[in-house]
């Protein structure tokens, strides 16, 4: 991976003292080419003042974005040659742990499906998470610097996209890039942009079999809930007794559980507990023998670290266990775990 920045402010003291604070932190990264720094010259840039008014915008708010598409079209097209892909990203935002690993996941799958797409997302944001084929980005930044005084980036690339033959939205989730910053960089605006799907937390859910014996709703099926995705587990008013349990293709040692119940405040799991399982029952091998609950769901969550220290051995299952029975629905939208390897 090799991360390309742009320095897009024409203040020369400014540029000085960024590019020597660069120089001195990351000198290495320079040395090896992990990090590359570029800046183009005001000489460059077209006009950016007197432009179009398109959408009654200010002449200021023009401005900046229309120098913003310029800004992108430069790093666009000095990033052609350096990789198979290209990701862009804002300077303030904060990613999710392996998120490189997990985009390569999704790319190959993307590939296997022998798809024809344009951007992969991996933000619902503005221009961030946003991934390109390198074959490409000599046309977006061709694109963005014809209508760059026409609309906002974020808009650019949708037409892009869909004139690239992608017409639909390839959007992952959970989300891997989160927007950080609070004030715009256009007049120090506030700004309160936040991805509601972004995962913090690396979640390594190895491969399993989920099963339940809640009665399904339509195609929401119990193991949507542990796969990363969109996707949720949605059941019929479960009784006293009743579980979803998940099934470790292999024994695993749990150090993380997160459980998330219902959605907008509804079809909350109102009583239940998680537990782990050792030794996977021989015939039928949908659970197991024994299980030691970890603790209940508070509103509808249940959320614990450090599992290790006080289960270090490996677990075969996981079971949510509803301890009273419910009218209202349920729904479960994720499960995740964090894992480590077991000394076994």
């Amino acid at each position: 991976m090799v991360v390309v920045v742009l320095i897009a402010d024409f203040d020369v003291t400014w540029i000085s003292r960024t590019i020597r604070e660069i120089n001195s932190t990351f000198a290495s990264e320079l040395e090896q080419g992990q990090l590359v720094v570029i800046h183009v010259s005001q000489e460059w840039y077209p006009p950016l003042t007197g432009l179009k008014r398109n959408y009654n915008d200010a002449p200021d708010r023009v401005t900046f974005r229309s120098k913003q598409n310029v800004d992108y079209s430069f790093l666009i097209h000095y990033s052609a040659g350096l990789g198979k892909y290209y990701l862009q990203l804002e300077d303030d935002v904060f990613s999710a742990k392996n998120f490189l690993t997990t985009i390569r996941k999704h790319i190959e799958e993307q590939n296997m499906k022998k798809s024809t797409w344009a951007m992969l997302e991996f933000s619902a944001l503005g221009y961030i998470g946003k991934l390109y084929k390198s074959s490409s980005l000599p046309l977006l930044a061709r694109f963005l610097l014809l209508f760059y005084q026409e609309m906002p980036c974020d808009w650019l690339m949708t037409h892009f996209r869909e004139l690239m033959t992608q017409r639909e939205t390839i959007l992952f989730k959970p989300s891997l890039f989160q927007h950080m910053g609070t004030f715009s960089s256009f007049q120090g605006t506030y700004n309160k942009l936040k991805d509601k799907d972004f995962e913090q937390g690396v979640y390594t859910n190895p491969s399993a079999e989920v099963y339940s014996n809640i009665s399904t709703y339509q195609k929401n099926l119990p193991k949507l809930a542990w796969e990363a995705g969109e996707g949720f587990f949605w059941g019929r008013s479960p009784g006293r007794g009743d579980h979803l349990t998940v099934v470790f293709q292999e024994p695993t040692v749990v150090t993380g559980i997160l459980v998330e119940t219902g959605s907008g405040g509804k079809d909350l799991l109102d009583s239940g507990q998680v537990e782990l399982g050792q030794e996977v029952l021989t015939k039928e091998k949908q659970s197991c023998k024994k299980f030691q609950s970890l603790g209940a769901f508070i509103n509808g969550k249940f959320e614990m670290q450090g599992i290790d220290k006080l289960h270090n051995s490996a677990s075969s299952c996981l079971r949510i266990l509803v301890t009273a029975g419910q009218k209202d629905w349920v729904i479960v939208q994720k499960i995740r775990i964090t894992t480590k390897q077991s000394a076994s």
